[in-house]
């Protein structure tokens, strides 16, 4: 079955990107002096710079030439640009604005393609795919799904909920407690237009109720829910899952991914490996500067994390790029690139993570996530060496230009005047 392929390249003029270092997400070494052709938002050439070929050349002096990133994880509903108070007083369309404006840094940081695991509606992914709003193509999970007083639980104590939890579909969460429950939400998100169901099998650390020591749906619900996607479209499950015995439910139930993962077991590498499961480990947010000063506690959870992740490395589980943005901040995606590096990923195995293993995970990378004729036109140019210094890239102002589906949605040098 085919993923869902919003955004569609533009038909314009062929083109030519010249003298730039290639690195294509594949693994394969880096191209000095390559050529990229585009006609009509597809790459139709990829290899060496050649005499001549369709379109005017557009000499990209030396700079370095990237596919389109993929960040698989995502909450771009939630702004970092204001605090919780001010967000509290905020109206609907002030919502939405900062929505819009997180859009527009994303793919500006060069994110073209973007998994929004709750809070999104299928609204903002039409508006994109249109053209009428600046954004990397999205995947949609819509709502998060746990237990009553899980991870997507907002109900305080006393029955009240935080004022973004009374938006409606927008609060980006579901509680579900039987088989058939978690059956009809899930429907209820199909039908809505989900392109990926999120479960939680843990805690998490923003929950009002639980941490991410607790427990979140079991086993049995993740195998329902992949049982249920199975007679759909096949649309991946991906699992919030922070503890051992969470990770684990969500490996044997059949998910396609962990998100974070930050605390497994041996014997649980071991089972995503055997099953093929991808890591999501959003180390952004884990290792995101604390606000209250030094935390032992939270330092400990770190070291257990990062102890956990390098395991997973070292023993080849499948990585991903996702930075859970939102908790970290907007628009400085490319972040992670480095944290991956401190895990254990070379620098070209941390651009795959984040370029052609991310469109695996969401079934695009017939499409997307590398510079390979035939492909959309999803492109990064940058005067980083990105095997040198990847750390760099997490500067948005590192990101030169961005092309997503042949069409240039950021030019800060004007290559394409």
């Amino acid at each position: 079955m085919t993923a869902r392929l919003p955004l569609t390249p533009v038909n314009a003029a062929p083109y030519r990107l010249v003298g730039a270092t290639l690195i294509d997400g594949t693994l394969s070494d880096p191209l000095p002096d390559a050529e990229v052709e585009v006609v009509e938002g597809r790459i139709a050439y990829v290899g060496p710079r050649r005499p001549s070929g369709r379109g005017r050349a557009i000499d990209l002096g030396g700079r370095f030439l990237l596919p389109g990133f993929v960040d698989a994880h995502v909450h771009l509903v939630m702004s970092t640009a204001a605090s919780r108070s001010e967000q509290a007083d905020w109206f609907d369309e002030e919502w939405v604005v900062a929505a819009l404006a997180n859009l527009r840094a994303t793919v500006e940081a060069g994110v073209t393609t973007a998994r929004d695991l709750s809070g999104l509606t299928p609204g903002y992914r039409s508006a994109v795919a249109s053209g009428a709003v600046a954004g990397p193509r999205l995947h949609l999970a819509i709502s998060m799904l746990s237990p009553t007083g899980g991870h997507a639980d907002p109900v305080r104590a006393n029955g009240s909920v935080p004022v973004w939890a009374a938006r409606g579909a927008a609060s980006g969460v579901a509680v579900v407690d039987t088989p058939d429950e978690v059956v009809k939400v899930v429907r209820e998100l199909v039908r809505t237009g989900a392109d990926v169901i999120k479960v939680c099998t843990s805690g998490g650390v923003t929950s009002p109720h639980d941490s991410p020591e607790d427990r979140g749906l079991p086993r049995e619900h993740v195998e329902l829910v992949v049982a249920e996607m199975r007679g759909r479209h096949g649309q991946p499950v991906a699992a919030h899952a922070q503890n051992d015995e969470g990770v684990r439910a969500a490996v044997l139930g059949g998910a396609a991914s962990i998100e974070h993962g930050y605390d497994m077991s041996d014997e649980t590498i071991a089972l995503m490996l055997e099953r093929g499961t991808t890591l999501v480990p959003t180390l952004s947010t884990l290792l995101r500067p604390s606000s209250s000063g030094d935390d032992p506690a939270r330092r400990r959870r770190q070291e257990r994390a990062i102890t956990a992740i390098s395991a997973a490395v070292a023993r080849g589980v499948a990585v991903a790029m996702g930075t859970d943005a939102g908790i970290h901040p907007q628009g400085r995606n490319l972040t992670e690139l480095g944290h991956l590096v401190g895990v254990g990923l070379t620098p070209l195995r941390a651009v795959h993570a984040g370029t052609l293993a991310g469109a695996r995970l969401l079934r695009l990378d017939e499409h997307l996530g590398s510079v390979e004729a035939g492909k959309l036109a999803d492109l990064v140019v940058t005067a980083v060496d990105p095997l040198a210094d990847l750390d760099a890239l997490g500067d948005p102002t590192a990101v030169r230009a961005v092309v997503q589906g042949g069409r240039f949605v950021k030019d800060l040098d004007g290559l394409a005047r």
